[in-house]
């Protein structure tokens, strides 16, 4: 059986991870006959934002870790424990959490950097040539886990795209329901969210960016 690790950035869309498009990875993953386990940084989040109002919660403070065990049903672990050999294939669900904890492209723009712990376990996974999944706004980390010329999507923005482009990503165009492979680097990336307007059109992307980083295993 395959085993995919996945990397969450916290609970909920405006300051963690995406909750409909971790569910869905997850979901997906398991109908392939694979197997998962997640893992997040042990960090207070960036900020905390009021879903309800989208305002940020004034002096209130969440660890990434903790939030995103809401999603993970408790079962998350700390990414210090992520072993690349334990597994296949890495991927990241998004939600602005991937920008603002895992990286803070959300707050940073060109000037952004990656988490550290993030940078070194994903690279462990590359140096061992197994593929990685990014979705939503997550590929804003390719060009600073791969160099320059590693190909990714956030679909169709063209602001977003040359801010990425301007980190050394070459940017592809794509529709919700596609992905765009990497195939030197095994490097798969889908819009999800950043395109999609419901559920079903968030799935069709993240299914095949799943089956896809399943197959390069």
């Amino acid at each position: 059986m395959k085993k995919i690790a996945i990397i969450l950035s916290g609970c909920g869309v405006y300051d963690g991870s995406e909750i409909h498009e971790s569910v869905l990875t997850l979901l997906a993953i398991e109908q392939q006959g694979a197997a998962y386990r997640c893992f997040a940084p042990n960090i207070n989040q960036h900020h905390v934002i009021n879903h309800l109002t989208g305002v940020v919660s004034e002096g209130e403070t969440r660890n990434v870790l903790v939030e995103s065990a809401r999603i993970a049903r408790g079962d998350v672990e700390d990414i210090v424990e992520l072993y690349q050999e334990e597994f296949d294939a890495l991927i990241f669900p998004g939600g602005f959490g991937a920008a603002k904890n895992l990286c803070d492209f959300a707050i940073n723009a060109e000037n952004y950097q990656i988490n550290a712990e993030v940078l070194a376990v994903t690279q462990t996974f590359i140096k061992a040539d197994k593929p990685v999944g990014f979705m939503c706004i997550a590929p804003a980390m390719i060009p600073l886990i791969y160099g320059d010329d590693a190909q990714g999507t956030i679909g169709k923005d063209r602001d977003i795209a040359e801010s990425l482009i301007n980190r050394g990503l070459t940017h592809v165009d794509c529709e919700v329901d596609g992905i765009v492979v990497d195939e030197q680097r095994k490097l798969v990336s889908t819009p999800a969210y950043m395109l999609a307007t419901s559920l079903v059109e968030a799935a069709s992307g993240i299914d095949k960016l799943v089956k896809k980083v399943i197959s390069l295993t």
